[in-house]
């Protein structure tokens, strides 16, 4: 779906590593909320300058990105702009036991921009949490700082969770930032087609 935003794509495990655990059928996609629907799904934690705002690809100044179904984009402003969304793993369809067992990979990504006449900063963190939102486990690359009159190319990070701790519950995705020149309106960071997956399981 257009849009940047965190979806979980649920894969059917090919092999368990318990015969307690068993296969289950392929799951539906679950997409929370395309750029088309605003930030309904996800939490502002900063929202600063002028705020977040949705723009079409490839926006002024900027290059379209390698992926022909995203057309819109957040951009942020020129301070700190942060939002997250809390993923609850039970709803999705992964059962405590089936993430205490088997454990399958999570692996989640982003995609990233600057302006070409503006620099940024982009920050991202993606947490496991236990029930009572401990952290488990987490992914916090260093800020990325992009120079203005950049290339205003479009960046994917990504990073798998494996064998990460029992007991995780929840995952907290979160990511924004802002300009590095305080100008007035959205001349921040860009970021777009934010994902989380699940499996398939690679048995021990």
């Amino acid at each position: 779906s257009p849009g940047g935003l965190v979806s979980l794509v649920l894969k059917c495990f090919p092999k368990c590593r318990t015969s307690s655990l068993q296969c289950s059928p392929l799951l539906c996609v679950s997409s929370l909320s395309p750029a088309t629907e605003g930030f309904d799904a996800w939490v502002k934690e900063c929202d600063g300058g002028n705020g977040w705002k949705i723009e079409q690809l490839p926006g002024n100044h900027g290059r379209n990105i390698p992926l022909p179904h995203v057309r819109k984009y957040f951009v942020t402003s020129y301070e700190s702009c942060m939002k997250h969304q809390m993923i609850t793993l039970r709803d999705h369809g992964y059962w405590d036991q089936l993430m205490d067992e088997a454990r399958p990979d999570i692996v989640v990504s982003d995609w990233y921009a600057a302006r070409f006449d503006c620099g940024c900063q982009y920050h991202l963190c993606v947490r496991l949490l236990s029930k009572d939102y401990i952290v488990l486990q987490e992914f916090l690359p260093e800020p990325v700082v992009i120079e203005q009159w950049s290339d205003a190319e479009w960046r994917k990070v990504s990073h798998t969770f494996h064998n990460y701790p029992a007991g995780v519950r929840y995952i907290l995705f979160e990511h924004g930032g802002q300009d590095t020149l305080y100008w007035q309106g959205w001349y921040g960071v860009r970021v777009t087609n934010s994902s989380l997956t699940l499996g398939p399981l690679v048995a021990d």
